[in-house]
């Protein structure tokens, strides 16, 4: 997709969108690097001093490296993790993607899709943010459920009833299951093995499989909320898509590697994750600050998010739904 037009001008000059072109395998190879880190560090966090306050922070800081992950596999679907192709789609699907149960060659073309008809009938994240506003019931449902691991565990069941299909013989059906989820399956039992080896076995159940189920399913949703409900214009480039800026803690927690800075994303799809504040910023200095879809903060969104009257007899406010493993991100 090429850099957004005005009737004026290009919003940027060659020199900048060669700026935000450029990517880098070390800068790749760093963010990965850190996402695993951070994930481990919160692991031994819970081991070497197990209590409530642990366990929650572990929770929180690896379910937000686990959206992290999808998140660079999500780079990785733009060609934009490594400067190299071959390292960036091996890297993105095989550290990045499977082993939160994510696949990068199902994931791509469905996501391009999505940047093709953003927010038109046509886009098959549509069904995300087509619901809202919904009421506040409505979505303290939904976060229970995802808390809880319901919604996970939905998710979950229905891509494995949409990979089997509906041939009458169990064993094709399951042939098929293992054929689709091999590379999760092998990612997830590299973790098992390492932590056991490590004596923690145990870990790879409640510090990994437990936020993944719940806390990646919140912070999910907040951010599918954030980037395309309740926009100002379907129609127009600045306003069919929401950045939300936000504070380092609440980056940390929600959206991690800058995703917080999604309009930038879909203007530039080129640029990766961590020139998309540098997008940001030439945006703002041209001027284009009050054209764009900002949001200052996730409350603010969430607030309009579920404003609908609980009064109103126009529905429930938004079903949940499940998504297939090529749009978990």
């Amino acid at each position: 997709m090429p850099a957004m037009d005005t009737p004026d001008k290009p919003v940027l000059t060659p020199q900048e969108e060669a700026q935000l072109r450029a990517r880098s395998d070390l800068m790749g190879f760093y963010l990965v690097l850190h996402a695993w880190v951070v994930i481990a560090l919160a692991m031994a966090l819970f081991i070497a001093w197990p209590n409530p306050l642990t366990f929650v922070v572990a929770m929180v800081l690896i379910g937000g490296r686990q959206l992290g992950l999808a998140i660079l596999m999500h780079d990785a679907a733009h060609r934009a993790l490594f400067k190299n192709t071959r390292l960036n789609d091996f890297v993105g699907a095989h550290f990045c993607g499977f082993p939160v149960g994510a696949s990068l060659a199902l994931y791509r073309p469905y996501h391009l899709s999505h940047h093709r008809h953003t927010q038109q009938p046509e886009d098959p994240d549509l069904i995300l943010s087509a619901p809202f506003p919904i009421t506040r019931q409505s979505f303290k449902r939904k976060m229970w459920r995802d808390i809880l691991g319901v919604t996970g565990y939905q998710r979950r069941l229905e891509q494995f009833k949409f990979t089997m299909g509906d041939d009458p013989s169990l064993a094709k059906r399951l042939a098929k299951l293992v054929a689709h989820e091999k590379y999760f399956i092998a990612s997830n039992a590299a973790l098992l093995l390492i932590l056991s080896l490590a004596g923690f076995g145990w870990a790879y159940f409640v510090l990994w499989l437990l936020p993944l189920m719940t806390w990646y399913q919140v912070i999910s949703r907040v951010r599918n909320i954030a980037e395309h409900a309740m926009v100002g214009d379907n129609h127009d480039r600045l306003r069919n898509t929401r950045t939300t800026l936000t504070n380092s803690l609440m980056r940390m927690v929600l959206a991690p590697y800058w995703v917080n800075y999604h309009l930038e994303h879909h203007l530039f799809v080129y640029t990766p994750c961590w020139k998309l504040p540098l997008a940001h910023r030439m945006l703002v200095s041209k001027g284009f600050a009050p054209q764009m879809e900002l949001a200052q903060g996730y409350w603010q969104v969430l607030r309009m998010a579920t404003s609908k009257d609980p009064s109103s007899n126009s529905g429930s406010g938004g079903l949940d739904t499940t998504r297939r493993s090529a749009s978990m991100i």
